[in-house]
């Protein structure tokens, strides 16, 4: 097989391009010859060659990989975030086609809004025999709870999209409809932006049409189904949560709409309105865009199981104080059996056949169609009506005889719950593979959005391509590949800006206020985390250097200092026993396995590797806040834990290579953090976390090691590591000379308000932020946060340093002890405070519905 990138203009399929005989392929017409529209992109291909073109290809994943865009493939041994995984060869449909596949994609989404409407409302179509009444109400997606709620205007289905691929009669048919959450929209969006960066000239050169209007008409539409006494509507994106396998797409849409990205916990419901719990307080939420299933959303009517959900949100929507996109229920329509009924129903509402056709369908509730299908097992598709996790459509052409039993007794058992589609072959599309471009079966997802004169559909949308040659089963839980996909102009299209330009009130209604208390407790962590890796990573560099650089253990001294730094690393990593337990001599003795355990163990808690994880995942949690750069950063310190797993039979000059680069890149989160994030709400919570977490690892580091007194010698060394541990070494010694005495390492990392590593320099900054937390007026008294943090930099400065150096009879620092050990005690009371005070919103049961006025 020769690559597509041969300089052969007459090339056949033979050559370089096997297609099987009797199917359509998108590139290569039945003559051999490539399609008219085809042919730019492979001259440009050609003309940049299979090295530059694979090249274009890496620089497309790496971009995608430092942006952070991940498919959670749930056990997936490969991670639970998988790289999003983008073929740079895209699906190219002409301008002329796709005007007509966008027809049909509107009439279908007109056609299932109404149905959506009958369902929920006056249920006609059951009524006049048009649908079964037993394939809608046996329906996991059919809520009673929901019955007679509707949005307001004509539009129900907010949000639609469609599978599409190119059926035997070359025309585009329908495989499924998904109308409950559908997700992919942001996942091409992303796509389109990799796809503009690697190849600019070959995307413009192309006259594409772009995305952006899509995304305009889904801010407008959202807005619309508002409550008209709103005003400007406050959206939100409820998410599952970080654990979600569509979790970047739900932080990165949130990111580019401009909404908040809230989880259930962070909405309640009083009053009959529903509220987001906001470090101002609560603020009414007008619509929601959920990419939560619908069954999960209310615990109290629907799935009493859930987590995810807000309880009594139903309550709200029936009295038209929030809207939802898409409308609790609207999963009823994922189900395969009404294709069955398209037709007929077609017939009834729009007096005329569907544009684009679907799969002959046989739904096995009815007796006639179900012998149907027993008869003809082998050569259909099974699919259960009703969609959950795991279940697949079955091929019967790959089942063994015995199996094709057992699918037998399990339809006459449940008919209802089973459809049989006809099996037919659909097109292929090229794919790159290994330098040359070889057929793949894919799936094109379509979006619509709906405004007030109708929808809106995307121009192109996501293109999912199976991984392996002949393979028909294509979605993303089984790995497929995602491309874009480009619709192509007969002229060059009017530039428009892909960022969305929300007006000034719609910033204030999104921005003003609305950090999730949720969000805010998330970043105070990522701040802690941040500080407490730094914390252990220098700690760890410091000992491992004493313990490797030319140590003499023949000296009482050097034993000694080094006993302290491992002592200090168990109590300030709190990996108890470790070096503190009752058989800790043999560990001190021979620290090698514990430092290794310390710092790589990821199931340990409190290790290097764990405290690293939590970091991760935590920032994660709060994609949508970061910037692309600042992701980079995350994402370098997930690809060195992922390196630490592989790692084989490690030694500690192994380790501190890793630990050098951690520095480093810890530095470079907090530089991003410090440039980069406006001084909002969120920065001073990110921030206060890493002062917080700074003080307690400089105060468990003293405590550990000067509140006793010991030798000169010993404590000479001492002072020279934690000097280096807290990065203040080469300063000390500028302004100190080489003199290592206590006085003046207390001086530096106890009082130096000009120290960003000192403990006043910490409480200083925590007095600033907390007095610019936003609180109810109090008449000028000061919260309980505020009195912490002002006691703990008043006892700071207060401090006589003879009284703190001197020592008992016993020979503790008695008052050095005290101060530490009380300045501990005001940090975790300070940081107690800010968590019941903003990230947490406990208070008596409330009414779920407006009080009546007598």
């Amino acid at each position: 097989m020769t690559s597509i990138l041969s300089e052969n203009h007459q090339i056949g399929p033979d050559q370089w391009y096997s297609t099987a005989p009797d199917s359509y392929d998108e590139m290569l017409g039945s003559n051999g010859q490539i399609r008219p529209h085809w042919e730019y992109l492979i001259r440009a291909l050609r003309t940049l060659g299979t090295t530059e073109f694979e090249r274009r290809g890496a620089e497309a994943a790496k971009l995608l990989r430092e942006n952070g865009v991940t498919y959670n493939v749930y056990s997936d041994p490969a991670g639970k975030s998988r790289p999003w995984q983008l073929d740079p060869v895209p699906l190219l449909v002409s301008s002329e086609e796709w005007s007509g596949i966008e027809s049909g994609l509107m009439e279908r989404a007109e056609l299932l809004n109404l149905i959506l409407a009958d369902i929920y409302g006056p249920r006609e179509l059951i009524r006049k025999g048009l649908l079964p009444l037993e394939l809608i109400y046996n329906h996991g997606g059919f809520l009673r709870a929901c019955d007679q709620i509707a949005l307001r205007g004509k539009h129900q289905l907010v949000i639609y999209a469609a599978d599409l691929a190119r059926g035997p009669d070359e025309r585009m048919w329908v495989l499924g409809d998904r109308t409950q959450a559908p997700s992919g929209a942001g996942y091409a969006l992303e796509n389109r932006v990799a796809m503009t960066r690697v190849l600019p000239s070959l995307f413009r050169d192309s006259h594409v049409h772009r995305l952006a209007l899509f995304f305009q008409s889904l801010r407008a539409g959202l807005s619309a189904i508002a409550s008209p006494a709103a005003g400007t509507p406050r959206v939100v994106v409820l998410t599952p949560g970080p654990f979600n396998e569509t979790f970047f797409e739900h932080a990165y849409l949130a990111s580019y709409l401009g909404y908040p990205l809230v989880q259930g916990d962070d909405l309640t419901v009083r009053d009959g309105y529903l509220w987001l719990k906001s470090l101002n307080g609560l603020q009414r939420v007008d619509v929601i865009l959920r990419r939560v299933d619908d069954d999960f959303c209310d615990p109290l009517e629907l799935r009493e199981d859930s987590r995810l959900g807000v309880p009594g949100l139903l309550e709200v929507v029936r009295s038209g104080n929030v809207a939802i996109a898409n409308p609790l229920g609207s999963g009823v329509l994922e189900n395969p059996g009404l294709l069955a009924f398209l037709p007929g129903i077609a017939e009834h509402f729009l007096g005329r056949r569907l544009r684009l056709p679907s799969a002959a369908t046989w739904w096995c509730g009815q007796p006639k169609e179900m012998d149907f299908v027993l008869a003809n097992l082998h050569k259909l598709v099974i699919k259960p009506t009703y969609r959950s996790p795991g279940m697949r459509p079955v091929f019967g052409n790959l089942l063994s005889q015995q199996e094709v039993a057992e699918w037998r007794d399990r339809i006459r058992a449940h008919p209802a719950f089973y459809v049989g589609q006809e099996q037919e072959g659909f097109s292929t599309m090229p794919s790159l593979v290994a330098g040359s471009l070889e057929p793949r079966h894919a799936v094109l997802r379509s979006f619509l959005v709906a405004r007030a004169d109708g929808y809106v559909v995307m121009p192109g949308g996501l293109t999912r391509s199976a991984p392996h040659k002949d393979e028909m089963l294509v979605f993303n839980q089984a790995g497929s590949i995602s491309k874009d996909t480009w619709v192509l102009a007969s002229e060059p299209e009017l530039a428009i800006d892909l960022v969305v330009k929300p007006t000034p009130d719609q910033v204030a209604a999104s921005q003003s206020g609305a950090l999730p208390s949720r969000a805010a407790d998330n970043l105070f962590w990522v701040g802690r985390y941040a500080e407490r890796a730094e914390g252990t990573i220098r700690l760890l560099r410091s000992t491992i250097k004493k313990l490797n650089g030319d140590p003499d253990h023949s000296v009482k001294e050097y034993t000694e200092s080094l006993h302290c730094l491992l002592r200090s690393i168990t109590q300030l990593t709190g990996t108890q026993p470790g070096f503190l337990g009752e058989d800790a001599q043999a560990l001190l003795n021979d620290p090698e396995a514990e430092l290794l355990s310390v710092a790589l163990d990821d199931t340990r808690i409190g290790s290097l590797a764990n405290t690293l994880r939590c970091l991760v995942q935590t920032g994660y949690a709060v994609r949508d806040l970061w910037s692309s750069d600042t992701w980079r950063v995350m994402d370098d310190l997930e690809e060195y834990l992922l390196n630490i797993k592989q790692m084989v039979n490690p030694t500690l000059w192994q380790v501190q290579d890793v630990l050098d680069q951690l520095v480093t890149s810890l530095a470079a989160f907090s530089g991003m953090v410090m440039e980069n994030m406006t001084r909002g709400s969120g920065w001073l919570f990110l921030d206060m976390g890493r002062r917080m977490e700074r003080g307690v690892v400089l105060l468990s580091l003293l405590r550990t090691t000067l509140a006793q007194e010991r030798a000169m010698a010993v404590e000479i060394m001492l002072i020279e590591a934690l000097l280096e541990t807290n990065d203040n070494l080469i300063y000390y010694r500028q302004h100190y000379r080489n003199n290592m005495e206590l006085h003046a390492l207390l001086e530096l990392l106890l009082l130096d308000e000009s120290n960003p590593r000192s403990l006043t320099y910490q409480t200083g900054r925590l007095v600033e932020h907390v007095a610019k937390l936003p609180r109810e007026k109090s008449g000028g008294r000061l919260s309980l946060e505020q009195r912490l943090a002002l006691e703990a930099s008043t006892a700071l400065r207060l401090v006589e340093m003879d009284e703190l150096t001197a020592v008992t009879d016993s020979g503790a620092r008695q008052n050095l002890d005290q101060l530490l050990s009380r300045l501990n005690y005001l940090l975790g009371a300070l940081s107690e405070a800010v968590t019941a005070a903003y990230f947490r919103h406990e208070s008596a049961p409330q009414s779920l519905t407006p009080l009546r006025k007598k």
